[in-house]
């Protein structure tokens, strides 16, 4: 099924709120950056009183795991709230024509045609395919979305904090969750209103996390989406530079707190690994990718 695009114009947000956002922060990546491992549910819900405390933390398999990770959360919102104004949140976005051909998306760009080459799943899935995200486009034609989503702010705290090792790494912690949250609320927005093919959804933040909604957004360098290089393509077509965003020669994106990737509408897109991909597969990707197999191995490492 085709889903055309409501709005099909480039759109550059600016200025979005960051308590907006924070809402969408999933706080077990969070704590995970901090090698407080597990699920600690509810905890944006608990107040600031001992009482509420201490009735979360009676729930608590591990206790003192869990009292570290509201520890880290009080103060990971204290800094949100004393430097709010530091941080900057911007996003980019487009809903493309495009169609899958060759193993690969084309994307009928502004000036020319621009062909992502995709890789096939090592593993079959549950229904017995070898996924391919060009199988969530149709060849007769189709629409696919380009994202940018950047969160510029957390290098002068760490600046601010100069001496004071844990806030400002807390700073940056947070800033990546952010541009992370940032692409959560971004696709809520395209399901619902840009693109429009879902108006209706009406999920709890916990079912987005749960991916619970109608299409996928794989970021760059993602196991779907392993070749960095993508990067540089995907700018091309969008200009990630109107969110301020910038991009290594090794495909790095600076501010180190963004994000880039696809957006699929098909009901039937999911998320899934590549995973391990061999020699021949390498030379077919860098044959239809047009460049050689040693530029092909330098981004399709983690897959090799």
């Amino acid at each position: 099924m085709i889903y055309p695009p409501k709005n099909k114009n480039l759109t550059l947000l600016n200025n979005i709120d960051v308590f907006a956002i924070a809402r969408y922060i999933n706080w077990t990546y969070f704590f995970k950056a901090w090698k407080v491992a597990g699920r600690y549910e509810g905890i944006e819900k608990v107040c600031l009183c001992e009482a509420c405390e201490a009735a979360w933390l009676q729930k608590q398999d591990k206790r003192e795991k869990a009292r570290e990770a509201l520890h880290l959360f009080r103060d990971a919102q204290r800094l949100l709230a004393e430097s709010e104004k530091s941080f900057s949140i911007k996003a980019v976005f487009q809903i493309l024509p495009a169609k899958s051909e060759n193993e690969g998306i084309v994307f009928d760009a502004e000036n020319e045609p621009v062909y992502i080459p995709m890789l096939r799943q090592q593993q079959r899935n549950e229904n017995g395919h070898f996924l391919s995200l060009a199988d969530f486009v149709s060849p007769k034609g189709d629409y696919v979305g380009i994202f940018a989503v950047s969160v510029a702010g957390s290098d002068e705290l760490r600046e601010k904090f100069e001496g004071d090792t844990y806030r400002a790494l807390l700073a940056q912690t947070l800033a990546d969750r952010l541009a992370e949250a940032t692409s959560e609320w971004l696709h809520e927005q395209i399901r619902k209103t840009h693109w429009g093919y879902a108006p209706a959804e009406n999920l709890t933040v916990e079912q987005l996390f749960k991916g619970e909604y109608q299409g996928i957004r794989p970021a760059v360098g993602y196991p779907s989406l392993p070749d960095q290089s993508v990067i540089f393509q995907l700018d091309k077509i969008l200009g990630f530079d109107k969110t301020g965003i910038k991009i290594t020669e090794n495909g790095s994106m600076y501010p180190t707190a963004s994000a880039c990737g696809l957006l699929f509408a098909h009901p039937a897109a999911s998320y899934f690994m590549i995973g391990e991909i061999g020699e021949d597969q390498l030379a077919d990707y860098a044959r239809r990718k047009g460049i050689s197999e040693k530029e092909a191995r330098k981004w399709l490492g983690a897959v090799l």
